[in-house]
């Protein structure tokens, strides 16, 4: 629903979004001016911001195809954004027709466009929900529709933990969704962190704070790690995104720690 200027109800026209800065880093068209001016000061402070969009873009690709290839049918994907190549349900459903996926975003922007595009598959929604708040996802009733918690399902927290501050309990978080999943199930994530970059996660984290609308705290590779408790970590383990699990023909950068994003993928036994 519009609102003054024509924006959709619910959007702060004063704040960047973080999906729609993301849209903008990834070359989509559904972010607005105050995104992209953010996006020119991300740039500022890295010049690879786009190429590491990409490659945290790639992973969730990469990580996707692997959980199909582990027999995964059923995907949650929390902070799923606004639609663009690639998407989890295109690439769950061409490796395994019949995968049923639930994206949740609380963005307007990227609820509608999700919405519109899921029309008419009966094996994808969207739900405008807030991972902060597990109880309200997982009862949700695209969720109780799509997801048979009998089964493993595979839980997708790519880039969006590090929008969680320490106050809200990013690990009480992970741990409220891994309760919920039967054995056998997944955890795919990946997190900026401060660990080689210290100075450029502090620089980007105080752009987060006075131009989005929500903060970015970058964490250690401990801390990302202990967010992976209940899960056991296949192999590369914790990595930076272009390390995990390449690609045949992918290029390995000289130093990845430019690229301060850690991905990493956990199953979880009994």
């Amino acid at each position: 629903m519009p609102v003054d200027g024509g924006l959709p109800q619910g959007i702060d026209p004063g704040k960047a979004s973080v999906a729609r800065m993301y849209d903008a880093m990834l070359g989509g068209e559904h972010n607005f001016a105050i995104d992209r001016e953010a996006v020119a000061a991300f740039t500022a402070i890295d010049p690879q911001v786009r190429t590491l969009a990409r490659a945290n873009r790639d992973f969730l690709g990469r990580a996707v195809r692997f959980l199909a290839d582990s027999g995964v049918r059923q995907f949650i994907d929390l902070g799923s954004g606004i639609p663009t190549q690639g998407n989890v349900h295109e690439v769950a459903q061409a490796a395994s027709p019949g995968a049923r996926v639930v994206y949740v975003d609380n963005d307007p922007v990227a609820v509608a466009h999700s919405a519109s595009l899921l029309a008419g598959n009966p094996d994808a929604g969207i739900v405008d929900g807030d991972i902060r708040r597990p109880t309200e996802v997982l009862s949700s009733p695209q969720v109780r529709k799509l997801i048979d918690f009998d089964q493993p399902v595979a839980v997708l927290m790519i880039t969006i933990l590090h929008f969680v501050t320490p106050a809200e309990d990013p690990a009480g978080i992970v741990a409220a969704f891994r309760d919920a999943l039967p054995d056998g199930s997944w955890l795919a994530l990946s997190h900026a962190t401060n660990q080689d970059r210290p100075d450029t996660a502090a620089a980007v984290g105080q752009l987060y704070r006075s131009k989005a609308t929500s903060p970015v705290t970058a964490r250690s590779y401990e801390e990302i790690l202990g967010l992976f408790d209940g899960f056991d970590l296949v192999t590369p383990g914790l990595t930076y995104v272009p390390l995990w699990r390449p690609d045949p023909g992918d290029e390995i950068p000289e130093n990845p720690s430019e690229y301060w994003v850690y991905a990493g993928v956990g199953r979880k036994d009994a």
